[in-house]
């Protein structure tokens, strides 16, 4: 689910080029880099809501800035009623979804059925670096938050709008869901095994994908605007992001007029590759084979020494011409032992390989605890619960989850007094008017 059609809202890898730009934000507003995390001194007014927009802006709170999203009591973000929930009891502040999320964020909630909450808003976009949104296009617009009219209150403003199919074309006014991303990229159509129909890829990959993709954007908006001085407005669509992720497939239509086969967990340059079977209940390893050599080996670890120079099996062409008999062959070493044993012993032997993780598993996994992925904030109403926390290490920038995701309007007071100037009195009689909420 990314974004509807509503009238009010309620780095690593690739992004090392961008590291210099992002340590010297802290010079740039601080004069110093001690103890600061990369983006200290950024505030990211964020309206986005569901899973792709919050997903964005949770990679920049992971980098430091202060990012306030902006709800409602009356249009409530639809992960906060999404389970699980912390001991199966329901709540707008118990969802392990929206907690997940949210992770180092601060709450403020505004009344979008009152005037003086637009007042409010524009006030946070004047108080703001950023401005993130993910509703249908044009929501923004009326609203009274569109770019056009926020760059009059902030010149230099960067806002980001995640619609699902951007803001200019024939579908532009279409609801986005991310489950329907999938099929509309061409995802679906390279997803499930030989003689099988297209399938869905198992969760709304359109969201997550979108929401990287709309972090990576904003850090090089930030990047321009430190050397020029001038916001920008970026316009991203989420169909467009997932379509991105296929080049090869787009490429195989443009270039040749093929379409791309479904392989299942096959790979069309290695094999053996994929699940097999291993001893227990649902129990499976996974296996990759990149080249000759690693095909020798394997072939020692699982006893039969003698497909190494069977002629079926030669090469890589040959072994994908004969691959389902290659993988009985596999499965019918792998069945014999546990996920963990196999592993252990194809991993000796040179060949890749590791057990198809439960999500137990994963949340006891010896590694990720000993790189302190996980992190366990006190929360308010759920208490302390075990969460993903900051996927990358910076040698210099340490960073770590702030806080917990808040409850609805946790952090209201605070931002209208600390933030936005209001007087407690004031804020009081605010909330007398229904306009915090």
């Amino acid at each position: 689910m990314d974004s509807g059609d509503h009238t009010h809202p309620e780095l690593v890898g690739g992004y090392a080029h961008f590291l210099p730009f992002i340590y010297s934000l802290p010079l740039l507003f601080f004069g110093t880099m001690t103890a600061l995390l990369p983006l200290a001194g950024i505030r990211i007014a964020d309206f986005t809501w569901v899973w792709a927009g919050p997903f964005a802006t949770l990679q920049l709170a992971h980098l430091g800035a202060e990012v306030i999203r902006v709800e409602s009591q009356n249009r409530v973000c639809v992960t906060r009623r999404i389970p699980p929930f912390a001991e199966g009891q329901g709540g707008i502040n118990r969802s392990g979804y929206y907690n997940q999320f949210n992770q180092g964020k601060l709450s403020l909630s505004l009344n979008f059925k009152q005037p003086e909450a637009i007042a409010i808003a524009k006030k946070l976009v004047s108080a703001s670096d950023i401005v993130s949104e993910n509703f249908a296009s044009g929501v923004m617009d009326k609203l009274g938050l569109g770019y056009d009219e926020l760059k009059k209150i902030k010149p230099d403003i960067i806002m980001i709008s995640m619609s699902g199919y951007g803001a200019v074309g024939p579908e532009s006014s279409y609801v986005s869901y991310g489950p329907a991303q999938a099929p509309l990229s061409g995802l679906s159509s390279l997803t499930g095994f030989p003689g099988f129909p297209p399938m869905h890829v198992g969760f709304s990959y359109g969201d997550p994908n979108g929401g990287l993709h709309g972090a990576f954007a904003i850090l090089a908006a930030l990047m321009h605007r430190q050397r020029t001085g001038q916001g920008q407005y970026i316009d991203m669509s989420q169909m467009e992001t997932s379509i991105a992720l296929l080049g090869d497939a787009v490429l195989a239509q443009t270039m040749n007029g093929t379409q791309p086969p479904r392989i299942g967990n096959r790979d069309p340059y290695s094999a053996p590759h994929g699940l097999f079977r291993c001893a227990g209940d649902d129990r499976w390893v996974s296996i990759v084979v990149a080249n000759d050599d690693e095909w020798q080996r394997l072939c020692r670890v699982i006893g039969r020494p003698e497909l190494a120079t069977d002629a079926r099996f030669a090469d890589l062409g040959a072994r994908k011409r004969h691959e389902d008999e290659l993988e009985n062959l596999v499965n019918a070493w792998t069945e014999t032992l546990s996920a963990e044993d196999a592993t252990a012993r194809l991993q000796a032997g040179g060949v890749a390989a590791y057990p198809a993780l439960t999500n137990k598993e994963l949340a006891e996994d010896a590694h990720l605890q000993q790189r302190d992925f996980f992190v366990e904030l006190p929360h308010p109403e759920v208490g302390t619960r075990r969460h993903a926390g900051v996927p990358w290490v910076f040698s210099e920038t340490p960073c770590h989850v702030q806080r917990p995701a808040p409850c609805l309007g946790e952090q209201t007071d605070e931002v209208m007094q600390r933030v936005l100037g209001y007087t407690p009195e004031a804020v009081a009689a605010l909330k007398e008017q229904n306009v915090l909420s």
